[in-house]
Formats: C-alpha cells, structure tokens, sequence
C-alpha cells in the first residue's frame, strides 16, 4: 500500500518541481527532459546513477534499521565520516594483497562506524542521555576529528587539501575491462555490497528472532519488556548495528569513488541524505536498494542541469516536496484507519 504514496508523491513533487522552473524563468519540459537523459540515455550515465547510489543505499539502511527499533538515528553522518576515515588510513598504512586489503578497509570502516554509533546507546543506555542530541554533537565531533586527522604530516596530500590517495590495493573497483566497457572510471562493487546488506539486513529484521525483538521494541517499548526483551540491550545493538552500515558506506565512498578523503568546509550530508532514502523507502531494506538508486540518479542528472540553464539545487526541491507529500499520506492513512 505504501508504494502506491510514494508514487503519488513523486508525481506530485515533479509537478511542484515544474511550478517553480515556470516562475524562475526556466522551461520544465527541457529540464526534465535533461534530468532523464544524464540518468537513462547511456550505459555510461546508468553505471555512474549506480556507483552514486551504493553509499545511500548504505546510510538509508542505517537509517531505516534505526526507525525499525524505535530509534532516530540523525548520526548516520558522523558514523559515514568516521568509517571513511578508517577505510582510507587502513588503505594508506596497510600492506596487504589486493582484495584482502579491500576487504580490511570494510571491515575497519564497519568497526568504526559501529563503536560510534555503540557510543550513543551507552549514553542513552546508561545515562538516560536522549540519542538525538548526542548524534548531532557526535556529527561534529566526527567532522573535526576527519579534518584534524586529514592535515597530518605522511597523511596529507602535499599539492590538496586532502589525504594522499589509498593504495591500489585497498581499491574496490571493478576489473579494468569492464571500468573501460562502462565508461565508468569508478565503477566498483560498491553496489553489489550495497544490495547484499540490504538482503542481509531484511533477512534478520523478517526472518529471525533477533529481528522479531528489534520490531517489538520499536513497536511498544513497554509491550516488549513485559514480554521478557531487554530494550537496552536492543536499543544498544540497533545503535551499533545502524553505525556498522553507515561505517560501510563511508568505506564504499572512499574506497570505489575519492580515493581519499579531502578537508571538509561543511558537513557532506551522506548521513542526512540517508534519513530522506530510509523514508521513500517506508523503512523497508529492500525498498532502500530501489530509493537509493532513485536518489542517486537524481543526484547525478541533476549536475546536468545546468546545461539548460536550470539550477541543479532544483532536485533537492523534488525530493524534498516527496517527502513531505510521503509523509502526509502516510498521517491520512493511519488517521483513516484510526
């Protein structure tokens, strides 16, 4: 039933997204017209809506497993941001062989991400500190640390404010052949791990007992208690497990597409995109794998759209408005049903 919202409400976004180029000056038919010929008119465009999805696919995820216990996890950006910095300080210090290597980096990006995510359910947990307030402080903490660490000597770039670039073995690209197949220089797998911790992910959530106990504390705190669920302990792992995600996605991004990770002049906003993917996709994993790549294909048609004269910030107008449409639908429907 909900796919039939989203739906409504991306039409319904379009046409607001229409309504505003008309008063800017702007014709939206060759707009959209525009939107959807850097998405669809080539396999090389197709392949780069892919390589940009995989990291909201990952923070969506995050996102969405939190919603699923109960949980608001607005942190799913510092946890992306801590996990890029360990994948690329693992890919720079680390001599392993290539896939291995990849492999490592992951693995470290998904620790991190998950010992900063443990941090805040220790605190909520422990302390009664409210989860929000502690993400968004975390946020920061997370995007000063990054740049700290960035401009290090034997980290930073000498030429850019950045790091210098991973090895090439710490690289999850796909093989040569394919990248020059594609037109795609930073085709990786970033998607296919993307899709794997979304069928993973609904696999716990649906089909095991962990996941029943996940669901019925983010149903009724109280109701799951006095069926014998601890909710801290619940609430501690979601928070961790929801870091471990948005750890990976930091990794995909670093990993498949920079290479590195530049100084920061503000937030990058992977972790907050994510909160708009989990909501297309109703908290579902597998719609996260579908929203994620609409999300990334708009993304990246709308750099396009500065070649009809259109302003690109146009497309975060679009998604906004969905959102917002999303959100209403789904109040009526429970108010229709109340």
């Amino acid at each position: 039933g909900n796919f039939i919202y989203i739906i409504f409400s991306i039409i319904i976004g379009s046409l607001v997204g229409a309504i505003l180029l008309v008063i800017a000056g702007v014709d939206p038919m060759a707009t959209y017209s525009a939107l959807l010929d850097g998405v669809f008119s080539d396999k090389k465009y197709i392949t780069y809506d892919l390589v940009y999805a995989a990291p909201y696919i990952l923070t969506g995820l995050s996102v969405a497993f939190a919603f699923k216990t109960g949980v608001f996890n607005i942190g799913a950006e510092g946890q992306f941001v801590v996990g890029s910095l360990a994948a690329v300080l693992v890919g720079l210090f680390l001599d392993l062989p290539p896939v291995i290597h990849g492999i490592v980096a992951i693995l470290a990006a998904a620790i991190a991400g998950g010992i900063w995510g443990a941090i805040v359910g220790l605190l909520k947990v422990k302390r009664g500190i409210n989860e929000v307030l502690s993400y968004i402080m975390f946020n920061w903490i997370a995007f000063y640390l990054s740049n700290f660490v960035v401009t290090k000597p034997g980290i930073k770039d000498d030429s850019v404010e950045a790091t210098r670039m991973v090895k090439d073995s710490a690289r999850i690209l796909l093989p040569e052949n394919l990248r020059i197949a594609t037109r795609c220089s930073s085709a990786n797998w970033g998607i296919v791990i993307a899709i794997v911790a979304a069928l993973l992910l609904w696999f716990v959530i649906s089909k095991t007992t962990m996941g029943y106990q996940f669901r019925a504390v983010g149903l009724s705190k109280t109701a799951s208690e006095y069926g014998g669920i601890s909710s801290s302990r619940v609430f501690l792992t979601s928070m961790a497990l929801s870091g471990v995600l948005a750890g990976i996605g930091g990794s995909v991004l670093t990993l498949g597409i920079n290479g590195r990770i530049s100084q920061f002049a503000g937030q990058e906003s992977f972790g907050f995109d994510g909160i708009t993917v989990a909501l297309i996709a109703g908290s579902n994993p597998i719609g996260c794998i579908f929203s994620g790549i609409f999300y990334g294909a708009m993304k990246y048609g709308g750099n396009k759209l500065t070649l009809v004269g259109a302003p690109k910030e146009v497309v975060n107008i679009i998604m906004g408005t969905i959102i917002f449409f999303i959100a209403i639908a789904l109040l009526f429907k429970r108010l229709i049903k109340s």
